[in-house]
């Protein structure tokens, strides 16, 4: 009996392991991404950043220039990642047991998640941008 309901939730659990892989995956490209654009936005505002810190700016405040700078871009796509999910359940309907199409907790828990991602993405690259020698930024061009 064993086998026989191994066998018949072997293609179940296959899917799974392939839609979990590959949300796992997003899920890195995303933060990757982030990553990457906060990281040529802030290289590209390394004189604007000195001449502030070299105003008097504290570095707290530049951090929290550059993270809600990012996190409103960030906002934006996780917004469209949900206006498009749910237009696209009805698509997923097949592959969903005991759980309905607009799963509220899911519907939380998934935006919340890379929110956080993306909060991780663009601390990284505002922190680094708080090091700015202004003297360095003000004779780089």
């Amino acid at each position: 009996m064993d086998d026989l309901r191994a066998t018949a939730l072997q293609s179940d659990r296959f899917n799974l392991w392939l839609m979990g892989s590959f949300a796992l995956l997003a899920l890195l490209l995303a933060a990757l991404g982030i990553y990457g654009v906060m990281t040529y936005t802030t290289a590209q505002r390394t004189r604007e950043l000195g001449i502030r810190l070299a105003l008097g700016a504290q570095t707290s405040d530049v951090l929290k220039l550059v993270t809600l700078h990012g996190m409103k871009l960030a906002s934006i796509g996780v917004a469209l990642g949900l206006l498009g999910s749910f237009a696209l359940t009805r698509l997923m309907k097949s592959l969903l047991f005991d759980v309905t199409t607009t799963d509220p907790l899911t519907f939380s828990l998934v935006p919340l998640l890379l929110a956080v991602v993306s909060l991780a993405a663009c601390y990284i690259p505002a922190r680094r941008a708080t090091k700015v020698d202004p003297l360095i930024a003000l004779r780089s061009e």
